[in-house]
């Protein structure tokens, strides 16, 4: 609890700080990577206060010159400040529209090419996609927890469809990510962060020409993340994500596909 205080305190002096101080740099030079740099050694330094130790595997195998969709599991509120500052060059990320009604704020994140999104509204999600698209063809990373929310046991919620209508579209390689040990470390549950190790895989690169259809590209994400998880939150026999929805939801999963011997 004392290291979860010691985080947030930090967090509490630096936001002040940078309002006065990054926030107008960024608004008069209309150049966000003052702001971003900042942001980034701020989270790295919380999450260092809070004793977790970071692990990353597999980032030395990607090109930082080319642009990628980056596909993550969700555990935990401690996996933006732990996974965005490690990805090469800029990221942008999907954040609620509702932030964006704050002047300053969201004149600032419109700067940072942040992409407003409201999940309850279907024709909104697919004007997020487009400008999230956009986002992308100026060379900018996206960064996307595909499960839309945090699983609350540490294991693979169904996927988001969106992410791959985007991966489609911009024609860009995807990498899957899975950070594993950030469930332990601070459940959906709880507040208080426990010191420990976080290990965060990044997976080979999916090209454009291995997608296949849609549905194909959300399978092999989802394989791939889930083989980077420790057993105890590992699926046994990968299910599809439309299996996965029955199986919470307490159906049986569908054997398409299947045939009886």
């Amino acid at each position: 609890m004392i290291r979860t205080v010691f985080m947030l305190g930090f967090w509490a002096i630096l936001l002040p700080l940078a309002a006065l101080i990054c926030f107008p740099w960024t608004l008069l030079t209309g150049n966000v990577s003052f702001l971003y740099r900042v942001g980034m050694w701020g989270a790295r330094t919380g999450v260092r206060l809070a004793g977790v130790r970071v692990q990353v595997i597999g980032l030395d195998k990607l090109n930082p010159a080319r642009t990628y969709i980056f596909m993550s599991n969700h555990a935990s509120n401690i996996d933006p400040p732990l996974l965005i500052p490690l990805i090469p060059r800029r990221t942008s990320v999907m954040t609620k529209k509702e932030l964006f009604r704050y002047p300053i704020l969201g004149r600032t994140m419109r700067l940072g090419s942040l992409v407003p999104v409201d999940r309850g509204d279907r024709e909104a999600g697919i004007a997020a996609v487009r400008a999230a698209a956009e986002v992308i063809r100026q060379g900018i990373n996206m960064t996307i927890y595909v499960e839309g929310k945090r699983s609350s046991d540490g294991k693979l919620l169904p996927f988001k469809k969106g992410p791959f209508h985007l991966a489609m579209e911009s024609n860009v390689p995807v990498v899957p990510i899975t950070i594993s040990g950030s469930h332990s470390v601070m459940p959906k549950q709880r507040f208080a962060i426990k010191p420990g190790l976080v290990t965060v895989i990044f997976h080979d690169a999916i090209e454009p020409k291995e997608f296949g259809s849609r549905e194909e590209l959300m399978e092999k994400v989802r394989r791939t993340i889930n083989s980077g998880l420790t057993p105890e939150y590992r699926e046994q026999n990968p299910q599809t994500t439309k299996d996965a929805l029955r199986l919470r939801s307490g159906q049986a999963p569908s054997h398409e596909g299947t045939t009886a011997v």
